[in-house]
């Protein structure tokens, strides 16, 4: 595998997500990337909320919201001894991560699941499945 540029990782702050960063580090420990970039998605909360809170207390809800869940990804990468770039995007999970990946430039995504499927991961919808779904560039799911 060529080396690629970027390693995009989606986190959300769980366990899973946790892992998958440890994955990404150990495929740029192995050479295979050269920058670690993490992404927290948060939900749009556009319509009625907007008619009651101004859109700096939104901003300012997902900048605070995403730095959480950012938290323990950004210390792991640091214990790792990896810089790492962070962003926080709101939307539809797959657009933006689908999105990041194309901005950044980056070879491969990867992202933690939950592993739900069957009547579970269709009532729950699935994340991974809507990043597959935009994605441009190989997706690594991690378990």
């Amino acid at each position: 595998m060529a080396r690629m540029k970027a390693v995009l990782v989606a986190v959300d702050g769980s366990d899973v997500s946790d892992r998958a960063v440890r994955h990404a580090l150990d495929l740029i420990a192995a050479g295979l990337g050269a920058e670690l970039h993490l992404l927290n998605v948060q939900p749009n909360l556009g319509g009625a909320i907007s008619a009651f809170v101004s859109r700096e207390q939104i901003d300012s809800y997902h900048r605070e919201e995403g730095q959480k869940a950012l938290a323990s990804a950004v210390a792991i990468a640091k214990q790792a001894g990896v810089a790492t770039k962070v962003h926080i995007g709101v939307g539809r999970h797959g657009e933006i991560v689908g999105d990041f990946a194309d901005k950044l430039g980056a070879g491969l995504i990867v992202l933690g699941t939950r592993g739900h499927t069957g009547l579970a991961g269709v009532l729950l919808g699935s994340v991974a499945q809507d990043v597959i779904a935009h994605a441009k560039v190989p997706v690594v799911l991690v378990k």
